[in-house]
């Protein structure tokens, strides 16, 4: 029983494995801004795993939430010893309003090592192609402000840049952490 119900799971790891690597979200490479004026590419991040999510600065309440849930997950697995760090990253679907300045005042009340990023909305608009985010601007009120509809996802990246995972709006922190953990116990990468 024991060995047929591991040769079922890896039987499901490998259907899941060719699944993501026909997916392959993320397989474009981006240069953006980060919130020290540096530019920053995915390269930067090779061989890291990473916590992104797409938002923007003057998102209400939503991102916020998000942002600090993340946080939170990542702050959980540094308590972990011997697991690898985690970058946690945030990409602007405002470039508009969220320039260099604007992103740090705005990514320090999160993790200490949250590097948001923004760039024209060009480059912004590439990054989050890569991984099928949907990011609409919506009407201008009388001060000229607006909500941007998007995609409300933290995606987990491997250490090869790839989408491995996505969490929405009902995944706790804890949960994060530990799907993160379980994708660091079992990975392998997409790439060859």
């Amino acid at each position: 029983w024991l060995y047929l119900r591991e040769e079922r799971a890896q039987r499901r790891r490998a259907r899941r494995r060719a699944e993501l690597r026909a997916l392959a979200l993320g397989q474009g490479d981006f240069a953006l801004l980060d919130q020290e004026g540096r530019r920053r590419s995915k390269a930067d991040f090779r061989g890291q795993w990473g916590l992104l999510y797409f938002g923007f600065t003057h998102c209400p309440d939503i991102c916020p939430e998000e942002l600090g849930k993340l946080s939170r997950a990542v702050a959980l697995l540094e308590r972990e010893p011997g697991l690898p760090p985690v970058q946690p990253l945030f990409i602007t679907v405002d470039p508009e309003r969220d320039d260099v300045a604007a992103l740090g005042r705005y990514v320090r009340d999160f993790h200490p090592r949250l590097l948001g990023l923004t760039g024209s909305p060009e480059e912004v608009r590439a990054a989050g192609s890569a991984y099928r985010v949907y990011a609409s601007t919506g009407p201008k009120d009388e001060d000229g402000d607006y909500l941007v509809d998007h995609t409300v996802l933290i995606y987990l990246l491997g250490p090869d840049g790839l989408f491995l995972d996505y969490y929405g709006r009902s995944k706790t922190d804890v949960q994060i952490a530990q799907s993160v953990r379980r994708h660091m116990e079992s990975y392998e990468p997409l790439l060859d």
